[in-house]
């Protein structure tokens, strides 16, 4: 199966994180929280967001962007990183397997010494003139669903079943 990364850089708002928590629970994407983190994990806020759905998880803590990045130094070309900055579209993008998808922190986004890096892989989502972001759980399903897109939603249910009804007529 595809492997497919969200690292979320300093985030600060934990109903944000549950949210991406449960996309990530959803689609079986590994999660990786780059400290230091604006709530405690056990915060009721995360909860109700999605901390029921942690079991379900492979999630990863780093004490710092700097620990992460060289943690993962082999894997810098496979690195894309979320920003309102980015030159390049998220949909030119081609996710490879194994991707990481980093995304900062809602109040700052990624350090712009990151984004000078690797100016190719700064990808933006299309957004109206002098308008802040979107929310971050909002963007990190945007990227989610674009990457297993191109992978043809590996090992996903692709068609849903009706409770009461049947969708086949008799």
């Amino acid at each position: 199966m595809a492997i497919l990364n969200i690292v979320l850089v300093e985030p600060r708002i934990p109903q944000n994180v549950g949210n991406i928590a449960r996309t990530c629970a959803a689609t079986g994407a590994r999660l990786h929280l780059v400290e230091p983190l604006g709530f405690e994990i056990t915060d009721a806020k995360l909860k109700r967001a999605g901390l029921d759905y942690w079991q379900y998880l492979d999630i990863t803590t780093y004490p710092s962007l700097r620990n992460f990045m060289e943690t993962h130094r082999t894997e810098w070309e496979r690195m894309f990183f979320f920003t309102t900055k980015g030159q390049a579209l998220y949909s030119d993008a081609a996710f490879p397997d194994d991707c990481y998808l980093l995304f900062g922190r809602e109040d700052a986004g990624l350090p712009e010494e990151l984004l000078v890096e690797f100016p190719e892989r700064a990808l933006r989502l299309p957004m109206r003139q002098g308008l802040r972001s979107l929310n971050l759980s909002n963007t990190v399903a945007v990227g989610v669903y674009e990457a297993l897109r191109q992978w043809n939603f590996p090992l996903l249910e692709n068609k849903g079943q009706l409770h009461r009804l049947r969708w086949e007529k008799d």
